[in-house]
């Protein structure tokens, strides 16, 4: 029999805590625990995605492996994106939150995954859009962190071309090339060429 998932609720009143948890403790999927280090999910339940909201979302995420869900009243535009870069990985609208609805979205966390209403989703892939085509391109950058010119050297490295072969083919001299390839790897904390290359094809970006 698989283990139940441990669950911590955080909300900004005790009774909204105290409804979900009691509606939680009827679902055998799911166990919910008083400490938030022993949980594997956090739930996090608010009106409306402010300070408060933002930072008992933030407050959840303490590893790699933290996933929180929340259960709001209200989610404009804005508040979608500051839950979803406060680390949540469910989204759930308190007008819908059975019991059930909110254990689904507890077992998408567990795995890794992510729950949102499908016109959240929408809206989501709006301002995602907006923010590349506003903010990221006008300055040449990508959602990877990479520019197109340092994205265009890493392919060529990831060719197996050297320095001198880059600057030839991207009309650059070898110092400007060098300087990209130092650029990024200081950048994002990568010892060399290699693992340039690495986190380039990890991303997506070549």
């Amino acid at each position: 029999m698989t283990a139940p998932i441990r669950v911590r609720v955080h909300a900004s009143d005790r009774l909204s805590e105290a409804g979900v948890t009691a509606e939680l403790k009827q679902w055998p999927e799911v166990s919910v625990v008083a400490d938030a280090d022993e949980a594997d999910v956090a739930i996090v339940v608010a009106d409306d995605v402010d300070r408060d909201a933002v930072r008992m979302l933030r407050a959840a995420q303490r590893g790699d492996g933290d996933r929180a869900v929340l259960v709001a009243t209200r989610i404009d535009d804005r508040g979608l994106l500051e839950a979803v870069e406060a680390g949540a990985c469910g989204v759930v609208r308190r007008s819908e939150a059975s019991g059930q609805a909110i254990v689904a979205a507890v077992r998408t966390a567990a795995r890794g995954d992510g729950t949102l209403p499908s016109d959240l989703l929408g809206r989501l892939l709006t301002q995602v859009g907006k923010l590349q085509r506003q903010v990221l391109a006008p300055h040449g950058l990508s959602f990877g962190g990479l520019s197109d010119r340092e994205v265009a050297v890493l392919r060529l490295v990831a060719d197996g071309l050297d320095t001198g072969e880059i600057a030839e083919e991207l009309a650059y001299s070898e110092r400007t090339i060098k300087n990209v390839i130092h650029d990024v790897t200081t950048r994002l904390h990568l010892r060399n060429r290699s693992q340039a290359v690495a986190y380039a094809l990890r991303e997506g970006l070549i």
